[in-house]
């Protein structure tokens, strides 16, 4: 029996997940396939693939795929230290993906799968109380509040099927008009209130700009990029200095590496983690050193 378990959406859309169809055939001599059948299936499907004794689960999907599946195998003990976890990017974005030099072709993304070549990273975690009680949610990209969140809760699906990533810069310039969304960060005797809060474990923020420039996402830390006031000015000259990979340069943000911190509110300001709004503030984070093992490209230290 193959050791190798892949979780993915049967429904997905796009080129590569088109490719990753016409592979079935093939692949299915060398893993085990699992299909989800809506929101939240990949979390069961993953603990499930543990209990049955594999030891490498691949997450074929976007990001929400790949934080699924991390949550899955955090709901028995050793999921994360007796399995692999591999990426097949067939998402709009695949930030993840991108953060560890993962290739969005299949042939290359299922050939490092098949090398077996293992990293490992942090695994971060927001405690929040959600709809169903309290919650402890990991996961492995960014996270946020304040405007980001707002412009999530923006994004028109249909619009996003149309244009893909541009989808979520137009929410985000609907998400600017007011009242603004208001986020107390609170970290080491540090107090900031800010319209947004932008956490990294990597680099990469809302698809390919490296907002947390000074990220690495096996020291030990967050980064957080705490921006107290977003003017359409301060806008433009951010979106400048992200084109040009300087954005710890911008003199409005706060940046900051925490293993540790808060977020609260008063405005019933929700909370984003790998780009779906997952609950409403308030929020505690932290984080587990080196926990998840990712299999990674050659040339990808840590």
């Amino acid at each position: 029996m193959p050791d190798i378990c892949i979780i993915f959406n049967p429904t997905a859309q796009g080129d590569r997940a088109q490719a990753f169809r016409k592979r079935l055939t093939s692949i299915k001599r060398e893993a085990v396939l699992r299909p989800t059948r809506g929101p939240g299936d990949a979390q069961g499907l993953a603990a499930r693939a543990f209990q049955e004794g594999f030891r490498t689960v691949v997450a074929a999907g976007g990001d929400g795929t790949v934080n699924e599946v991390v949550n899955g195998l955090t709901r028995s003990q050793g999921g994360l230290d007796q399995v692999k976890l591999g990426v097949l990017p067939l998402g709009t974005v695949n930030v993840f993906a991108k953060e560890l030099g993962i290739p969005r072709e299949f042939d290359r993304a299922w050939g490092i799968i098949q090398e077996g070549r293992t990293l490992s990273i942090d695994l971060p975690y927001a405690d929040f109380v959600s709809a169903t009680g309290p919650n402890r949610r990991y996961w492995v990209q960014l996270a946020g509040a304040g405007l980001d969140s707002r412009a999530l809760s923006l994004v028109r699906w249909e619009l996003k099927k149309k244009i893909g990533p541009l989808a979520y810069v137009w929410a985000g310039f609907e998400a600017m008009r007011p009242p603004r969304p208001r986020v107390t960060f609170e970290a080491d005797g540090i107090s900031i209130v800010a319209e947004a809060v932008l956490i990294g474990n990597g680099r990469y923020f809302g698809g390919r700009w490296p907002v947390l420039h000074g990220a690495d996402m096996t020291d030990g830390l967050m980064d957080v990029a705490v921006i107290p006031k977003v003017s359409w000015p301060r806008l433009f000259r951010a979106l400048w200095l992200l084109w040009r990979d300087r954005f710890s340069e911008d003199p409005g943000t706060t940046h900051l590496q925490v293993r540790s911190f808060r977020l609260t509110t008063s405005d019933g300001v929700q909370l984003q983690l790998e780009g779906d709004n997952v609950g409403p503030l308030p929020a505690t984070f932290g984080l587990l050193p080196r926990a998840l093992r990712v299999l990674v490209p050659n040339g990808v230290s840590g």
